[in-house]
């Protein structure tokens, strides 16, 4: 007699419900590309959308798709520039769904940051009710110390606080060395080298003495955590199972590695961006994330969205023209 064996499926699919089973019908209201956006659900995805692609409406749909298959919503992250865009899309896709859509995590990386630091500041020998320092604030501090030091008595003229604040941002928002900076941005202040790192030694020793962390810390303090503490990493890990990404093209290093360890174990990770614009190069955004995406994550399946909604075929095709003389590969219909 042929025996046969009962395999249990993974924890993390014993949930799901088959898709014929589903509230709405998403091969009719969605577009080719976008349905096969909408229903790939585990391992890594790229989702190449230009203006006017329905990017948003892919998201929205796929935060539906996730919560009616049975992902608890507590296991989606959704991670935007803006508050309010994290906000739209999940009210959105309550009206499209059910209010269940609105208990998914969703917001920018510093709001997802400072909710995670909160909880494990500890771990970083800060104090769970750290003050956040906005620009504004983080600048005085740096003339504080700078006047402390007495550096702005000395007969070279030194980088004042905005320069200071910008020259340490975008050392650790892209990863890279503070003399590379200097030399590439701030030539002037190369023989200032030692003493504008000692007055940056000096502000972090300041803020942790003072319970305090600027914006750039909240990114670079949460990817430290997880980096050093591997029961951290692995219980996020396991807290979002499937996380989400809107405009991967304007993060910096730091925020992409964070994208990596929050997936460490899963993979289950899409993000969502348009490799011909990038707006936030000011921040250390850098359009190599979205470009070595794939890199990264070796399993990655790349989906263009290239079905234009907004504009007109003259407009697309000058469009195209341009791109074409350009770098991107990418073409709109």
């Amino acid at each position: 007699m042929k025996k046969f064996t009962l395999k249990q499926l993974p924890a993390d699919t014993l949930h799901l419900v088959h898709p014929r089973n589903l509230k709405l019908n998403y091969k009719q209201e969605l577009n080719e590309a976008q349905y096969e956006a909408v229903t790939s659900v585990n391992g890594p995805h790229l989702i190449i959308a230009g203006a006017g692609t329905g990017k948003t409406r892919t998201i929205v749909y796929r935060v539906s798709y996730l919560v009616e298959l049975g992902v608890k919503p507590d296991q989606i992250l959704l991670l935007t520039f803006t508050r309010k865009a994290a906000h739209e899309m999940l009210r959105k896709a309550a009206i499209l769904l059910d209010s269940r859509c609105e208990d998914v995590s969703g917001g920018t990386f510093h709001s997802f940051a400072n909710s995670i630091l909160r909880k494990y500041a500890t771990l970083l020998r800060y104090e769970s009710n750290f003050t956040i320092l906005d620009q504004s604030d983080a600048e005085d501090v740096l003339n504080l110390i700078r006047t402390r030091f007495r550096f702005d008595t000395k007969e070279k003229r030194f980088p004042r606080k905005e320069a200071l604040y910008d020259l340490y941002s975008r050392s650790l928002n892209t990863l890279t060395p503070m003399q590379a900076i200097l030399a590439s941005d701030y030539p002037q202040y190369l023989e200032l080298q030692a003493d504008i790192q000692n007055l940056h030694l000096a502000y972090d020793q300041y803020k942790k003495q003072h319970n305090l962390m600027d914006y750039d810390d909240l990114l670079v303090n949460l990817a430290l955590l997880m980096r050093q503490h591997e029961s951290v990493r692995s219980a996020l890990c396991d807290r979002y199972k499937y996380i989400m990404v809107d405009e991967y093209q304007d993060t910096n290093k730091v925020q992409a590695e964070i994208v990596k360890l929050l997936a460490f174990k899963h993979q289950n990770v899409m993000v969502v961006g348009d490799d011909a614009q990038s707006i936030y190069a000011f921040r250390g955004s850098t359009i190599e994330n979205i470009l070595s995406f794939p890199d990264e994550f070796p399993d990655c399946k790349t989906i263009k969205l290239e079905e234009n909604f907004r504009s007109t075929q003259p407009i697309l095709n000058l469009a195209n023209e341009i791109l074409h003389r350009g770098t991107s590969p990418r073409t709109t219909h």
